[in-house]
């Protein structure tokens, strides 16, 4: 259980900082800036944990696809950027391949 938390603070950790990223201009803001750097961090720092017990490919797969799948919600709803039926098409087909591998997969510890 404490990895799957681990997991989420890792994937929650991503989109903050990518979120923030999105705003740093060319890192010339310093709050935009240091929250990109801190959530990066974090991110990275929540993911080693995962990493002790899971497979790396499974791990970054899921990590990736989720962060996708949620940072493409919060520039929808937060920043009300469009998507198209191809985007959507694709967001579902990555999202379809994270529930696959958490679901379905003898490589990840359930």
């Amino acid at each position: 259980m404490t990895t799957y938390l681990f997991f989420a603070a890792a994937i929650v950790a991503e989109v903050i900082g990518t979120t923030a990223l999105a705003r740093v201009e060319g890192f010339t803001r310093l709050w935009p800036s240091v929250i990109t750097v801190v959530g990066y961090a974090a991110a990275f720092w929540f993911l080693s944990y995962p990493l002790r017990v899971m497979p790396t490919g499974i791990v970054y797969a899921v990590w990736s696809g989720a962060g996708i799948i949620l940072i493409t919600l919060v520039a929808w709803l937060g920043f009300n950027q469009k998507l198209d039926m191809p985007a959507l098409i694709g967001l579902a087909l990555i999202l379809a391949g994270v529930v696959v591998i958490n679901v379905f997969s003898k490589s990840v510890a359930h």
